[in-house]
């Protein structure tokens, strides 16, 4: 059976981990009901969700789910055992019902064994993960299923050998780690494509860093066109590809999503002017000493000092050229009620968890200046 459901007619998905959120921490679900209903007009179907994701199965009950039949789109969702979690066999497994209360979908299109790394990849095979999606799908509880990677080429291969019936694969993607050795995008796309796994792309923006890149990228889009927006740049290199099931935009709000729709919903892939305009840009990125972190914040949920890396990273990446005490009063604005970077007690958690494999621990380290 194709894992193409033969209602994709966007190559966009709408990805559901930044949702638009109100004053009170709560999604802002009469945003997000506006997004879809522009999404599902455009003829986008594919919704992208997770059991890790705060908030976002039950906005997407009340925004997608009791608003649409259920045949007019296609709703994905993950099951995770973070790195160095103690989650027990039974709770790993509760994540799928607990998913399948809170969306109300009755099913899920497609599940995912979510976020494998080389630091949690053994426990999805101790605690037979495998075996159950299979069961889940013999129930009719899921119609396909695959994963989502972040590691390297050699553990991919690792897992289609070992997990053939794996339907599909999802892949951090985008032009800034096209090549990076770390996230290896372009070397697991092509294992895919060699395996003849479809792709579900995530990050194709980077976490919102190339939405708002660093100077020297901007100017080197802003001069081949200055009206296309910086996400466009990002989303048509990913979708330009071949081989792929949905490319995920974390859209965060309604501008957001007519932006991404404006270019997509009659999508041409990029030119061969444009494709040289985009490795300009990735040799400016390749010169940017800036942290690559995409503020996922996998690394802060087990942080024994409560220490808020992404947000501290950012000021890090913000301070060139701003006088030293606007930076001090941002640091100690992040920090507030939270752990410094001095706390880190280089315990390793943050670094097993981050699917970015940042050197954590020494980046911390050189934050210390800004206390």
């Amino acid at each position: 059976m194709s894992v193409y459901t033969g209602k994709e007619k966007l190559k966009l998905g709408f990805g559901l981990m930044r949702l638009p959120r109100l004053e009170d921490g709560s999604i802002d679900v009469p945003q997000v009901s506006e997004m879809v209903d522009l999404f599902m007009e455009a003829g986008g179907t594919y919704f992208d969700t997770a059991f890790a994701y705060q908030g976002s199965e039950e906005a997407i009950r009340k925004a997608l789910v009791e608003r649409y039949p259920r045949d007019s789109y296609t709703l994905a969702s993950k099951l995770i055992i973070q790195p160095g979690s103690t989650i027990s066999v039974e709770e790993a497994k509760q994540e799928t019902m607990t998913s399948l209360e809170r969306s109300g979908a009755g099913y899920f299109d497609y599940y995912l064994v979510h976020a494998i790394q080389r630091g949690n990849w053994q426990k999805y095979e101790e605690y037979g993960i495998w075996d159950y999606v299979k069961e889940l799908k013999e129930k009719g509880l899921i119609k396909h299923y695959g994963f989502s990677f972040h590691a390297d080429p050699e553990l991919l291969v690792e897992l289609l050998e070992r997990h053939p019936d794996a339907e599909f694969v999802q892949l951090q993607i985008n032009y800034a780690d096209w090549e990076n050795p770390g996230v290896a995008s372009r070397r697991n796309w092509e294992i895919c494509k060699q395996y003849g796994k479809p792709v579900t792309v995530m990050e194709p923006v980077k976490g919102g860093i190339l939405a708002d890149p660093i100077d020297t990228v901007k100017e080197i889009l802003k001069a081949a066109d200055p009206d296309a927006s910086y996400a466009s740049w990002a989303l048509r290199f990913v979708a330009s590809k071949d081989n792929m099931l949905a490319v995920l935009s974390g859209m965060s709000s309604l501008e957001q999503m007519k932006d991404n729709l404006s270019f997509m919903k009659d999508f041409k892939p990029l030119t061969e002017e444009e494709e040289k305009v985009i490795a300009k840009a990735q040799e400016a990125l390749d010169n940017d000493k800036s942290i690559p972190c995409t503020a996922c914040h996998y690394c802060t949920k087990g942080c024994p000092m409560n220490i808020p890396i992404p947000e501290i990273f950012n000021v890090e990446n913000r301070k060139k050229g701003s006088p030293e005490f606007r930076v001090k009063r941002e640091y100690t604005i992040v920090t507030a009620g939270k752990g410094k970077a001095s706390d880190c007690i280089q315990c390793g958690q943050c670094e097993a968890a981050c699917p970015q494999h940042l050197p954590i621990i020494s980046l911390l380290e050189q934050c210390r200046s800004m206390e």
